[in-house]
């Protein structure tokens, strides 16, 4: 985990995305940040990381994501080995969220 809090250039960044308040404050600096396919290749494979939190197997993932089983396995291997890593976190809390709502 230190190496991945080493990039300044990297810390600037995640500074500058906890500084916004609102859905509308991130996607818009979402798009101007990134090309829609990048934007859509991130939300794939969160879809994929909730998939495989709800048991679903990698043909169906794919097939509904348009992911390979590739990216597929390494979304798994993050959620395997990196219990409370990103995925989890933010999985739990949309969880959490839809349940209040």
């Amino acid at each position: 985990m230190a190496d991945r809090q080493a990039d300044p250039l990297l810390e600037y960044l995640v500074r500058g995305i906890l500084l916004l308040q609102t859905p509308d404050e991130c996607r818009s600096f979402l798009y101007d940040l990134c090309t829609e396919s990048e934007l859509q290749e991130m939300s794939r494979r969160l879809q994929a990381a909730k998939m495989l939190r709800n048991g679903r197997i990698y043909a169906d993932i794919a097939e509904e994501t348009g992911l390979s089983t590739a990216t597929i396995s390494r979304v798994n291997r993050c959620l395997k080995y990196a219990p409370g890593g990103g995925y989890i976190t933010v999985l739990e809390r949309l969880e959490k969220e839809a349940r209040r709502r």
